[in-house]
């Protein structure tokens, strides 16, 4: 496991299930303060399922989370988002019918001064702030992964968690995410599963790599890019 030193987030031998089958077993990673940490593996592997452990959308059968220094295991999701935990899924992450201005005032209900980082986001993604009175459902798909990442920054995390931010992107929209997601990185905690293996490790400083709901491979990203382990373990 790589040392990061204290961690913003630890969750330690987390078991999940999906009814009666188990998805996770004894998972446990680390998460900096500031930085990057992608979360890789083949269609399957888990990575999905820990994001929404972590987040709260599925509870564990065992294991524990901490985030900074408090027991947040049981917390619920909503308790979770007001701690600092932010969750970008990697569907439905919009509210389809309303407009992009609706989608951020609904962000911004979640801290008492959430409006007046509206201007924030917009700043950090243009592309909104000409779309405010187009419904969601009509933007592109690289809009809408804007909006759903600006909509989760608007409750101020500490740690913001991408699950595929970049799929159905059409390319020339991919690096603008890629380097949006970067200066994040250099101001606050930045967890993303994600496919574009390059954007992944250009993004992170930490890697994990899963299979069948283990932690299969974890390093320093500069690493693990050259470790042919990893080739294996992303392999069709």
């Amino acid at each position: 496991m790589p040392d990061i030193g204290a961690p913003l987030l630890e969750a330690a031998d987390l078991c999940t299930y999906y009814g009666t089958s188990q998805a996770l077993f004894d998972v446990s990673i680390k998460v900096p303060s500031r930085g990057g940490v992608a979360i890789l593996g083949r269609n399957g592997a888990g990575k999905t399922t820990l994001l929404k452990t972590l987040s709260g959308d599925l509870k564990p059968a065992r294991g524990s989370i901490r985030f900074d220094n408090v027991e947040a295991t049981r917390l619920r999701t909503e308790q979770r988002v007001r701690k600092g935990i932010g969750y970008v899924p990697q569907e439905h992450g919009v509210f389809a019918k309303l407009t992009v201005r609706e989608n951020l005032l609904v962000g911004a209900m979640a801290t008492a001064d959430g409006e007046e980082g509206i201007e924030e986001v917009l700043a950090l993604f243009p592309k909104l702030g000409e779309r405010m009175a187009q419904q969601a459902g009509t933007l592109s798909g690289g809009e809408r992964k804007m909006l759903a990442i600006s909509r989760a920054l608007l409750a101020h995390p500490y740690l913001l968690m991408l699950d595929e931010p970049t799929e159905g992107v059409w390319h020339g929209v991919v690096d603008e995410i890629a380097e949006r997601l970067h200066q994040l990185a250099q101001k606050i905690a930045v967890v993303i599963v994600e496919q574009h293996l390059k954007l992944a490790l250009g993004v992170s400083q930490y890697c994990y790599v899963m299979d069948r709901g283990r932690i299969a491979l974890c390093g320093e990203s500069n690493t693990i890019r050259d470790d042919p382990e990893l080739v294996r373990l992303l392999a069709p």
